[in-house]
């Protein structure tokens, strides 16, 4: 079984982490294909490499001096190569890049973190180097051409039988480099392993897994060790990520399962995502629960709204025309909710509301600040009765007000509206009651 390995920024910050990679590609002979990201931070007061050649671009945009930055980048895979005595000519490579760098396009430049550390890790690995702007087409709409990719990676597997890429970037069909969006190394492990039809994408990373709930909030929570494409949208979309979100598609297309691991801890489990959920005998019922803060909510209610042909599409339309985003819309008989991002609307919503009232002419408009979001998701929810009751009544028992309900149409998430002040207290709640209380009854 091939098995495609993509090692994020932390897992290639330092001499240290390189050697956790290399220790965890040889122990399994499946993983001959490795996908890595720009060397990361080495603790909480280091910067990513990404990040510094980001800056190193606005210097050069303003006409300041980068050359302090940019030897300071060169240090840092200095460093890696010396502790690790690798003879990649890290200074003459980097020298050469310093000195055109004026001439170079923004997203070449910041295309290098991801070129050097990959060019490090390849030599340490004692695999081929394979440069992702020769096998990562784009179209010049900015999307990537399946078609080409998936013929370039495959002649190159073929033609290497193993080999190191750099994430992140690939190349237009006039031969300009090209960026993904941030985080975009895990877009590019995914690809690869489409195109090899891997049996398994692995996402190594700094942390086991998704977690039920986040551990700001949470003392410890549960590790999701199963987790579907769905639950694991759900969940991303209100903040609980640590995959790029785009980095699902090209590998559930094809039915290619995720699996999550800790390249500091390579002995935990983890978490698998896949399409649909291995049949188990006992299931949690609640997988995960995450939620953002600082929502606006308005209400409109108008008596025989539901006989009033493109009434609710009007309202949206004047959001729309705005360039407001909408995350939800409850709707009643008579009334209905839009849900968007309080920063969305902060300079906006005056106008907003005036043109809802001249247009529609509503019998009211309420507009609701400060309202935090909570989605509780499981893919067993929509078969066990009762479960939403349950949930509202444990809040409720607690004090805690909700504003807005709402559920998906997969019947896997429950949406709650609550003040942003009972945010926290709420995501307790459910993690003691439905999380941690049934974690006990399993053992």
């Amino acid at each position: 079984m091939i098995k495609v390995a993509k090692f994020g920024g932390s897992s290639c910050a330092s001499a240290e982490q390189f050697k956790k990679v290399r220790d965890i590609v040889r122990a399994d002979p499946d993983r001959r294909y490795v996908v890595v990201s720009a060397a990361g931070k080495r603790d909480d007061d280091d910067n990513k490499i990404t990040d510094l050649l980001l800056l190193a671009n606005a210097h050069i945009e303003y006409h300041v001096d980068s050359s302090a930055l940019l030897s300071d980048i060169e240090a840092r895979f200095e460093e890696i190569a010396s502790e690790l005595g690798l003879k990649f000519p890290v200074a003459k490579k980097f020298d050469e890049f310093a000195s055109c760098i004026k001439s170079l396009s923004p997203e070449y430049v910041v295309s290098r973190g991801e070129w050097f550390t990959a060019q490090l890790m390849a030599e340490y690995l004692e695999m081929p180097f394979l440069d992702a702007a020769d096998v990562m087409i784009f179209h010049h709409d900015g999307t990537v051409d399946m078609e080409r990719t998936a013929t370039a990676i495959r002649d190159a597997a073929t033609r290497l039988g193993s080999f190191v890429l750099p994430g992140f970037y690939g190349t237009t069909v006039d031969g300009q480099i090209k960026l993904f969006q941030r985080g975009g190394g895990d877009i590019s492990g995914a690809i690869v392993a489409r195109c090899l039809d891997a049996g398994v994408y692995e996402n190594w990373t700094d942390v086991s897994g998704f977690l039920a709930a986040d551990p700001r909030i949470v003392d410890d929570p549960r590790t999701i060790h199963r987790i579907t494409f769905d639950e694991m949208r759900e969940l991303s979309y209100m903040g609980a990520s640590v995959l790029q979100e785009e980095a699902i598609f090209p590998v559930r297309e094809v039915g290619i399962p995720i699996q999550i691991k800790n390249t500091n801890a390579p002995d935990k489990r983890g978490t698998t995502i896949r399409e649909t959920a291995e049949e188990r005998t006992r299931e949690h019922l609640i997988t995960g629960i995450a939620g953002k803060r600082d929502f606006t909510v308005v209400h409109i209610q108008r008596a025989h709204m539901s006989n009033e042909i493109g009434f609710v599409r009007r309202a949206l339309t004047i959001f729309e025309r705005y360039g407001v985003s909408i995350e939800h819309i409850p709707t009643g008989v008579d009334s209905f909710s839009v849900v968007v991002h309080g920063a969305d609307v902060r300079d906006t919503i005056y106008g907003i509301v005036n043109d809802l009232r001249q247009e529609l002419k509503p019998d009211s408009i309420n507009v609701v600040d400060d309202l935090a979001l909570i989605s509780v998701v499981g893919r067993n929810i929509g078969w066990r009765p009762g479960t939403a009751g349950r949930i509202f009544a444990a809040i409720g028992e607690e004090g805690v007000n909700i504003r807005m309900i709402t559920q998906d149409s997969q019947e896997i998430s429950i949406i709650l509206g609550v003040a942003n002040d009972d945010f926290e207290k709420a995501i307790r709640i459910i993690y003691e009651r439905f999380v941690a209380d049934e974690m006990v009854e399993m053992r």
